[in-house]
């Protein structure tokens, strides 16, 4: 079995052992196609452990030990203390340029690096962050082993799929974690993303998550927004503006009862929402099929972007009624709205009967309907009141117990009224 070689003595980058194959070139085509795709890089082909190995010895960032990183990796740029675009380029000896691009040459026996252009370099010259895009990789696999087909308690995903959630540009990775669990809370789990300004995938998206990390895992980020509703037949534009646009306006609430009835039919459906700054522009609204505004304060109209996605989650789950009040666990049935008399029946009307009597008993014994014909008024107020309160058998029984003690003075501890 080929290991890594944590040094390649030409490179000074941790490589497959007998190749010049760096592990960042295998984690690389491993996320981004597969890790079969991955073992095809070397020849002979690499092993699925062979992979697997190399993939792990880049999540556990074994290169720190050995201080060799991989060309391209932040790690690499980090230890050579660079902290601008001048200090990166001035480590090259040339750098030219052709219609494809250019081409920066390193001093000694490092291959050349390239970029499809200046605009692609200013933005990704610090290096990728492979250590990440291997741990991500790991949870894939984890993920292909262990399939879990009910990723949320008390959701159902084979009754009807959720709606795809598109952010287009969202500028924050802090808020596409935020959103991701927003979704996670009301039950969906398809989250895309058109041109994200913090790149993707990103740490602190997965952070903000808060353990919604299997949205995080299969979202994928789009160059357009075309390409990301190129397989979704109708699409919902959220927006706190108006627009001079033809378009049916929906609340999000009607906008969950289409989206339902669509689904139910067969078709695909999908919400976009805009950056946090200024929200979706007026062409990216054009190609909606409906606008959906929320009821706000029309002078602080703007939302949070999870808050609106949230607002929208919410009524979906509500439309497909497949959620629960509060958390569920094994031990723990749902809750169901209305009084929540926490395990104890109701008192039944034989029990209410019994206190009134017990109660009507020592009010007259200590003289307390006086004049006498009091008595019918108050005991009628009393059933009433105790009738409305709804009350559990062990509250009943707690009442018969306050009595009997403020009567006869019974009771552990209880002190001569002064």
């Amino acid at each position: 079995m080929r290991a890594v070689n944590p040094k390649h003595p030409d490179t000074q980058a941790p490589t497959i052992e007998t190749t010049r194959l760096t592990v960042a070139d295998v984690v690389r085509a491993a996320y981004h196609d597969s890790v079969e795709a991955a073992g095809t890089l070397a020849d002979p082909p690499l092993t699925t452990e062979e992979v697997r190995a190399v993939i792990n010895f880049c999540a556990d960032e074994a290169c720190v030990d050995a201080e060799a990183y991989c060309p391209g990796c932040r790690k690499w740029t980090e230890h050579a203390g660079l902290a601008t675009l001048d200090q990166y380029c001035a480590r090259f000896s040339s750098i030219t340029f052709a219609d494809t691009g250019l081409e920066l040459k390193p001093n000694g026996p490092l291959p050349p690096v390239t970029f499809p252009s200046l605009e692609v370099l200013a933005k990704t010259w610090a290096g990728e962050e492979y250590w990440y895009l291997a741990r991500r990789v790991i949870r894939r696999l984890k993920k292909l082993e262990d399939p879990r087909p009910k990723r949320l308690a008390g959701i159902d995903e084979d009754v009807l799929p959720s709606p795809t959630l598109i952010l287009v540009r969202p500028q924050l990775a802090d808020n596409i974690g935020m959103v991701a669990r927003a979704m996670a809370n009301f039950g969906l789990d398809d989250l895309r993303l058109v041109e994200p300004r913090d790149g993707w995938p990103n740490e602190k998206a997965r952070a903000a998550a808060s353990g919604a990390n299997f949205i995080i895992d299969a979202t994928k980020a789009y160059p357009t927004l075309n390409e990301a509703i190129f397989d979704l037949s109708y699409i919902c534009a959220t927006t706190a503006r108006q627009r001079d646009l033809a378009k049916p306006v929906l609340t999000p609430e009607q906008a969950a009862q289409e989206i339902r009835r669509r689904t139910e039919a067969g078709q695909r459906c999908g919400v976009l929402f805009g950056p946090e700054r200024s929200g979706l522009e007026t062409d990216e609204v054009a190609v909606a099929d409906a606008v959906v505004m929320a009821p706000v304060n029309p002078r602080f109209a703007s939302l949070n972007l999870a808050q609106a996605v949230l607002l929208v989650s919410y009524e979906w789950l509500k439309e497909t009624q497949r959620g629960t009040l509060g958390r569920v666990t094994p031990y723990e049935a749902p809750i169901q709205p209305g009084l929540n008399i926490r395990g104890s029946r109701p008192a039944t009307k034989e029990e209410l009967i019994g206190f009134f009597d017990h109660l009507e008993r020592e009010l007259d014994r200590l003289g307390f309907f006086n004049p006498p014909h009091r008595r019918h008024t108050v005991m009628r107020n009393v059933k009433t009141m105790f009738t409305r309160m709804n009350a559990s058998e062990q509250e009943v029984r707690t009442l018969r117990g306050i009595v009997a003690t403020l009567a006869h003075g019974k009771g552990a501890g209880r002190k001569s009224p002064t």
